[in-house]
């Protein structure tokens, strides 16, 4: 009978052997769990993509009811893994959106504003610092550019000069440049809306220096214009399909005009196959 016993009590305590483990095994389990949920954090951390946008107002999100830039709204056509973050400012050209505070009101004999100095502004240095490799840099200026004064006059070749140099930053992180050629404003020739932007060849010169897709915005915008029939028109902001898209000015958007430009960029994502668009909702 001490012998079944003994037999009984045996097979017991190898059973629960086998079941459960350790304490040097528990040891060994438990932190490289642990660490496999962390990595797992981590690897989705690190398939976030950043579009970061640089640009003036008629890109840059809104401190006001009007006017509201196109990439207001741009992060919310794209699934989760696509992260925007539109540094885009009113009333910059390229030169004071990169050197904020360095760009004088002396206009130099070889025609272009006079700078203090090459300092970074905080935006750009922004982006230089957290851009990494498959992000993407959506650049539209070409606006403020053309005046004839300084801070805001850049003249064609420092433009393509300074757009080329943004694009190869870029490139140099790993990550994807876009040029856009500057949005149009309502500008009618009779009935037909006609372009009025300027550094167009600069910006397509841009891209072929350095492999950039180019978005033409402005062909896109003055094309969709054209389609709603906003010319001829009286001027009248207020009312009527005119006011519903713009702003009491011929320039920027309400926000319905500012999504309407926002599909324009998203179709050419996808029309130019531009990689982007396969994030898209």
């Amino acid at each position: 009978m001490r012998k079944v016993h003994f037999l009984i009590v045996s097979a017991l305590m190898l059973s629960l052997s086998l079941v459960a483990p350790n304490a040097a095994s528990a040891a060994a389990i438990g932190p490289a769990a642990c660490g496999a949920r962390v990595g797992a954090a981590a690897a989705t951390a690190a398939e976030t993509t950043t579009v970061w946008m640089a640009g003036d107002s008629t890109m840059a999100n809104p401190s006001a009811t009007c006017p509201v830039g196109w990439g207001t709204e741009f992060d919310s056509l794209f699934h989760s893994n696509i992260v925007v973050n539109n540094l885009a400012v009113a009333g910059r050209s390229i030169q004071t959106w990169l050197y904020e505070g360095n760009v004088t009101s002396t206009i130099g004999s070889n025609g272009e504003c006079v700078l203090n100095s090459t300092t970074n502004s905080s935006r750009w240095q922004q982006v230089l610092t957290g851009m990494k490799a498959g992000d993407y840099l959506f650049i539209q200026f070409g606006i403020n550019d053309g005046s004839t004064t300084c801070p805001r006059h850049v003249g064609t070749a420092r433009y393509q000069e300074l757009m080329t140099m943004m694009a190869q930053a870029a490139l140099a992180r790993g990550a994807h440049p876009v040029l856009l050629t500057a949005v149009a404003a309502i500008t009618c020739s009779g009935s037909t809306a006609v372009k009025n932007r300027g550094f167009v060849t600069q910006t397509f010169a841009a891209g072929t220096a350095t492999g950039a897709p180019v978005i033409d915005l402005q062909t896109l915008s003055v094309d969709y214009y054209n389609s709603l029939g906003l010319c001829p028109n009286n001027g009248d902001y207020t009312s009527g399909p005119l006011g519903q898209f713009f702003c009491n000015d011929h320039t920027h958007f309400e926000a319905y005009g500012a999504r309407r430009i926002t599909r324009l960029v998203t179709g050419a994502l996808r029309t130019q196959k531009i990689p982007l668009a396969g994030s898209l909702l």
